[in-house]
């Protein structure tokens, strides 16, 4: 039987072709195995894309009921703002108006009204008294230009005593009567508010007090309801 020869460098070729085949199979299959799990999608879960949208929509609801809570609260900003505008216009408008005209005497008690029955007049009463203490200021009502002042009424009667006859820019008159002293005189122009006499208890009267009347005419018989007049001039009495 013969002895085989082992050929050292035929054995080193083929160790190191093994050895490569070796480590074709290990790094190359990982790597083409990394590659892959690289390339390939991973499924999506299900629950958690479901959660997700979910989430996406509750928050989307909030910035939605966020911004309808301001848009509404600046609605009602608006509105308070607007009344507050109207109720301040109201008020200034109101104010002028009373400047026009003014009460014309101050520190008074209410007494007998307008188209007011009673013994003390042939007919019903044509004016509103305010019962004040003789000598207390007489302030005009509103500017105009005196057409009576005297004794007698001005020419309307005894019965007013003491009187004053103003005529205003509405071709509307105020009278003052029962009067103590009188300030002013036929043709003079006085302005709302200016003191035109003092108060008094001249010719029929119960008691010291002032007599008012608003007219259509300087005349007697032409007088309108004062306190409602003054009331829609914006003066509270």
């Amino acid at each position: 039987m013969s002895k085989r020869v082992i050929n050292p460098s035929r054995n080193a070729v083929v160790a190191l072709a093994a050895a490569g085949l070796g480590a074709s199979m290990v790094f190359g299959g990982g790597a083409a195995f990394a590659a892959d799990s690289k390339t390939t999608p991973v499924a999506a879960n299900p629950a958690a894309a479901v959660a997700a949208q979910a989430e996406t929509q509750a928050a989307q609801a909030k910035v939605a009921q966020q911004a309808k809570a301001a848009k509404a609260a600046a609605a009602k900003k608006a509105a308070a703002a607007n009344a507050a505008k109207k109720a301040a216009a109201a008020k200034k408008a109101a104010a002028k108006k009373a400047a026009s005209w003014v009460k014309p005497v101050g520190g008074y008690t209410l007494t007998a009204s307008f188209n007011q029955g009673g013994s003390m007049w042939s007919h019903k009463h044509s004016g509103q008294d305010f019962a004040v203490p003789v000598g207390t200021t007489v302030k005009a009502a509103h500017s105009g230009v005196v057409v009576k002042a005297g004794p007698n009424g001005g020419g309307d009667g005894p019965a007013y005593g003491n009187a004053i006859v103003v005529k205003h820019a509405n071709g509307q008159y105020s009278q003052y009567a029962h009067l103590s002293k009188i300030k002013v005189h036929v043709g003079q122009t006085v302005k709302t508010g200016q003191t035109i006499a003092k108060s008094g208890n001249t010719g029929n009267s119960s008691g010291p007090h002032l007599h008012f009347e608003i007219r259509t005419t300087p005349n007697y018989g032409s007088a309108l309801n004062p306190a409602k007049f003054l009331r829609a001039e914006g003066v509270v009495i």
